[in-house]
């Protein structure tokens, strides 16, 4: 059961590391609103990613996952490629002209052509796959547990792993990942919240909190939690949106605000 859970919760997901020096106490920042967009709100968002100004998206659940290509200003699907049953679709990243996408059980992911959507490779991994980012070198894989993997995107090799910790201890169910200006954000699955990650250490460094962009009147709140995080490189600009949203939001944090 997928439930929407408060800010506080974060105490709970947090599991105890043992002999470790206290880092300072993450802060927590509200997310300003800039602007709002539509999104499809059967969207089940996974993975959310732009590239040359363009926004990506990949979604889940079992006979609706899919790829696409999505115009920003008005939510239209420019593009799309549907995955087949079994599969369950969730996170995505490109680097290069490939389109990394992973699944939740089936421990098989998917490259697709960047520009076609064709099909051109799959690969393994062990385990869940959860969100998935790249550092513009390496994927950078989450599967809902404290562990980030980095895999050679070429080989599929892993090459590194890193425990994310929040004010010393280990952060579960990370979620949905994003490269935002040398830091990983994820969202933690079932709550409102964002974690930035440094990615040389693990540590949580802030927390972005979105419970006042939570949509009022969610058909299935449910499942309808925040989850996708894409971040224009060329611009800085970050928009976040959720399973199942109607709306997609461009977000700023206080510290950025002109």
């Amino acid at each position: 059961m997928k439930l929407l859970l408060p800010l506080t919760v974060l105490a709970w997901l947090a599991m105890p590391l043992s002999a470790c020096a206290q880092p300072a106490r993450a802060q927590v920042q509200q997310a300003e609103l800039v602007a709002t967009y539509p999104h499809d709100e059967a969207a089940f968002t996974q993975g959310l990613f732009m590239h040359d100004g363009a926004l990506f998206e990949s979604t889940g659940q079992v006979g609706q996952s899919s790829l696409r290509r999505v115009e920003l200003e008005t939510g239209n699907v420019l593009q799309q490629v549907n995955i087949n049953p079994p599969v369950f679709g969730e996170g995505s990243a490109r680097i290069g002209d490939a389109i990394y996408m992973l699944s939740w059980l089936s421990q098989t992911g998917m490259v697709f052509d960047a520009a076609s959507f064709e099909l051109i490779d799959q690969f393994s991994y062990p385990g869940e796959g959860w969100g998935l980012t790249t550092d513009g070198t390496r994927l950078i894989l989450s599967d809902g547990s404290p562990q980030l993997r980095f895999l050679e995107p070429e080989t599929m090799e892993l090459t590194g792993t890193l425990d994310v910790t929040l004010n010393g201890r280990l952060v579960r169910r990370i979620n949905e990942l994003e490269w935002v200006a040398d830091e990983i954000w994820a969202n933690i699955w079932q709550t409102s919240t964002i974690v930035r990650i440094d990615p040389q250490t693990g540590i949580v460094t802030g927390l972005v909190d979105l419970t006042a962009l939570l949509p009022a009147g969610l058909a299935d709140p449910r499942d309808a939690v925040a989850n996708g995080i894409a971040w224009n490189r060329e611009t800085g600009q970050i928009y976040v949106t959720g399973k199942l949203w109607p709306v997609l939001y461009e977000i700023r944090l206080p510290d950025s605000a002109e």
